[in-house]
């Protein structure tokens, strides 16, 4: 008898079986037990998932007949019926399945459908199963439209695609549609485990876990490479003989890596990337570990509870996650995920995973000692530095010091200085904030730098001032101020002219607006327009655009008037208009975000924010409450 390969031998036969697919397994076995059965139904999902098993089991359960022969709808269909065993055997009448991948064209659906109008020979439903429906024409598409949306009553349609984007909306809407999702590596792992249980064949738990991961969610593409994986280890799987035939790394070499640059080791980085060439270990597997270790430890640096206990590496995977900063664990998984793209474009693919592990030490951020280390390059003044306009300390970089140290001698004889204010006359004038501040040159130094940027980052550096006193740098002043950002929001404001009729008008508006009494165009119409006269019965209003003025809109205004107890009808012109209650709103909403304003400028904290640190508001930041 010839060898029946793993995936086709233990093809689910029924819903219990299925793996992976709870969600759909549930929903059509509660359809099939009420028998509420759609007549079109869409399976989608990647390829190995369960999506044409699925269709075989539901052709079971609507055609099965029982192992008396008495049998009906089921979720659980026998297996030994006839119907069940032809089905599963490919030889059902009634159950046809299309290749839409060979069989796209119009002429290929025509033949399908023309079967349509005969009733079952064999079974109690005409099942047609349509895989990869997404490659039929359009023409095609057309075709089964009618026949799709109304069939007969003894006819489902089963539908299967990898690519649902590419399905026409007009054959969605038509069915019923269940996404199959890829399978998690853990589902497949325990899987597998009860599969090579069966057949007699021993693995191990890393091996094991090897396959599921390669399978990348798919059951099929798991259990061929198991079968591989049992030929190539003649008749045992092993984790070295799987990392073998898959060419994928060991997962040393990528704990290695990791480490080697949490630890900016540059020279471990490219000895071990040779050790991966010398054992032919592929690169884009490098990449592929990577990002699943770094994703592992992304997840164990937020949540530290969330650690796989079963996992043999957790606790090397704790380790890794401590050593590495979560800013850069993220850094490297992208890094990882762009380089697996980039791998393909590289010359050879070791020079490219070594050029996307060496970015990272290039692009790694400065741990937070040397940081540290580079602020407090900032040298102290040796002198205490105190002037009447305050007591902080100058700081220069050091070279600038060392810079000190050669071009400013200092007078032998001063060896202390009193701090005393310079004279008011020599106080150079306030400078914008973010400028460079004018500072007096040492008088006592016997060579001044000729660069300018130099000489005043080293005039103050020298601890030895003048023996007449220290010169004194004012501090910096803030320009924005309260009396500006009061004009300019002034300067923002409509003009609003107040007039004899605007208060009662604005008054009438407000009522009108917040009962709801008017809306849309007739309530603008009111914001907009001026009163201009009243009479007993006619209002004028002016308004300055032609669109207000519209008859259903001054109508229904007029309306609402005389509901609030004003019966009178309006005219309306078009003139120029100086109060209304939107601008009487406006001019309220500007006066609220001034004094907003005023009482931020004239607090007191936030005055010597700005005066002694040069601190600016940033414009739009306050709002009124």
């Amino acid at each position: 008898m010839s060898y029946l390969v793993l995936a086709r031998k233990y093809r689910p036969k029924n819903f219990t079986q299925m793996v992976g697919q709870e969600h759909v397994v549930r929903a059509l076995m509660n359809a099939l037990d009420s028998q509420r059965l759609h007549h079109a139904y869409l399976f989608t999902g990647t390829r190995g998932v369960g999506k044409t098993t699925v269709a075989r089991i539901l052709a079971k359960s609507l055609n099965c007949l029982g192992v008396d022969g008495r049998g009906g709808i089921t979720s659980a269909p026998c297996g030994v019926c006839q119907a069940c065993t032809d089905i599963d055997s490919g030889r059902f009448i009634d159950y046809t399945e299309l290749d839409a991948a060979s069989n796209r064209g119009i002429d290929d659906v025509q033949t399908l459908l023309e079967q349509a109008v005969y009733k079952p020979v064999q079974g109690r439903f005409k099942v047609f199963m349509v895989d990869e429906v997404h490659m039929l024409t359009g023409p095609a598409f057309n075709a089964m439209l009618k026949t799709l949306e109304e069939p007969p009553d003894y006819l489902k349609f089963v539908l299967a695609t990898t690519d649902p984007q590419k399905v026409p909306v007009t054959v969605l809407s038509r069915c019923l549609q269940f996404n199959l999702r890829p399978m998690a590596p853990d589902t497949i792992r325990e899987h597998l485990s009860r599969v090579l249980a069966d057949e007699g064949v021993s693995a191990d738990l890393p091996s094991l876990r090897l396959l599921s991961r390669a399978a990348r969610g798919s059951m099929r593409d798991a259990l061929s490479l198991t079968d591989q994986a049992i030929a190539f280890g003649a008749g045992r799987i092993e984790e070295a003989s799987v990392q073998a035939m898959l060419g994928s790394v060991d997962r040393g070499h990528v704990f290695r890596l990791i480490e080697a640059l949490a630890a900016a080791d540059g020279k471990t980085v490219v000895h071990t990337v040779d050790e991966l060439r010398v054992n032919g270990l592929n690169a884009a597997s490098a990449l592929d570990q990577m990002g699943q270790v770094l994703q592992q430890m992304a997840v164990l640096q937020a949540v530290p509870e969330a650690a796989d206990e079963s996992d043999p590496d957790a606790a090397v995977l704790r380790r890794l996650a401590g050593l590495m900063p979560p800013d850069e664990t993220q850094l490297l998984y992208s890094m990882c995920l762009q380089g697996r793209a980039e791998l393909a474009l590289a010359p050879d693919e070791y020079a490219g995973l070594v050029m996307v592990l060496l970015r990272l030490l290039a692009f790694k951020p400065a741990p937070r000692a040397v940081a540290a280390a580079e602020k407090k390059t900032l040298i102290e003044a040796a002198g205490p530095a105190t002037a009447s306009g305050g007591g902080a300390l100058a700081r220069v970089p050091a070279a600038a010091a060392a810079a000190v140290a050669r071009v400013v001698v200092p007078d032998a004889a001063s060896a202390a200085l009193p701090a005393a204010p310079a004279p008011a006359a020599n106080r150079p004038a306030a400078m914008p904030s973010g400028q460079v501040l004018p500072v007096r040159a040492n008088p006592h130094a016997q060579h001044v730098p000729a660069d300018a940027n130099l000489a005043a980052a080293v005039a103050w550096a020298e601890p030895v001032p003048p023996p007449t006193g220290l010169v004194q740098v004012p501090v910096r002043i803030q320009t924005d101020s309260a009396a500006d950002a009061v004009a300019a929001g002034r300067n923002a404001l409509q003009v609003l002219v107040p007039t004899e009729e605007g208060d009662f008008w604005h008054q009438t508006v407000t009522q009108l607006v917040g009962a709801d009494a008017i809306s849309a165009m007739p309530r603008e119409l009111a914001l907009q327009s001026q009163l201009v006269a009243r009479d007993t019965d006619q209002w004028l209003l002016r308004v300055d655009r032609e669109s207000l003025n519209q008859t259903g809109s001054r109508e229904r205004l007029a309306t609402a008037l005389g509901a609030a107890g004003y019966p009178v009808a309006l005219a309306v012109e078009i003139g120029r208009v100086s109060d209304s209650p939107a601008r009487r709103n406006a001019a309220a909403a500007a006066e609220r975000q001034l004094a907003a304003e005023r009482t931020i400028f004239e607090d007191p904290f936030v005055q010597s924010m700005m005066r002694d640190f040069g601190a600016k508001i940033v414009p739009g930041s306050i709002k009124p409450l």
